[in-house]
């Protein structure tokens, strides 16, 4: 693959051998970010499972200390007290079957989506559309629930929700590179902590297998 002047003049600084420390990996990613925006800084987290088995699925979500550096637009599927609760809230778009006939003519203008568990008569409908967007509500990791304020603070605040792939790799982003270090340092700390509290009691041998960071 033939890169960039750019990619070309800070590759050396990284050397893909090694093995870095967490404070000084996040000094190299914010030094070695070379485009002229304000990236996402993503985390790739190799875990010794099998997510093929169902007892060693790995998935959750954690509400990081210092947000995603980024607006958060909630969807969420409700009516009467509900509905009122979210808009109170600051979710960003608010109601039943009309959101959900948009969304089968192909509107996608939100990030996440919450419902209360009454409106997933409306919302399952939508699963070959929110599936594969990793849109889908769902209980396991509190997109589903009742306590609908709650939830699109958290959405709003920054919260991640993470589930391992068929490779047995936790993609998620934590925060912009714009962060400062310890703030990135936090939300990082935060994440992985959740991890190994969501630690499969089949899975063996090292957890944590290998960690890597990218803008």
């Amino acid at each position: 693959m033939k890169r960039g002047k750019k990619y070309r003049a800070v590759a050396p600084q990284v050397d893909r051998l090694k093995k870095y420390p967490l404070e000084e990996a996040l000094q190299l990613v914010k030094s070695t970010s070379y485009v002229n925006f304000d990236s996402t800084l993503d985390i790739a987290v190799n875990l010794a499972v099998n997510p093929k088995y169902a007892d060693q699925m790995v998935r959750g979500a954690v509400v990081l200390p210092n947000g995603l550096g980024k607006t958060v637009k909630v969807l969420v599927f409700a009516q009467g007290e509900k509905e009122k609760e979210a808009l109170d809230a600051g979710a960003d778009f608010v109601g039943a079957e009309e959101f959900a006939e948009k969304i089968k003519k192909g509107w996608l203008g939100f990030d996440k989506v919450l419902a209360t568990p009454d409106m997933m008569r409306h919302v399952g409908k939508l699963g070959k559309i929110l599936g594969p967007r990793g849109l889908m509500p769902n209980p396991k990791v509190g997109t589903v629930t009742k306590d609908i304020a709650r939830s699109v603070k958290e959405m709003k605040a920054g919260r991640v929700e993470y589930r391992v792939d068929k490779a047995g790799i936790i993609h998620a982003g934590v925060g912009k590179v714009s962060f400062d270090e310890q703030s990135l340092k936090e939300n990082v700390t935060c994440l992985i902590e959740a991890l190994i509290k969501a630690k499969p009691a089949s899975a063996k041998g090292n957890y944590l297998k290998n960690i890597t960071l990218a803008s």
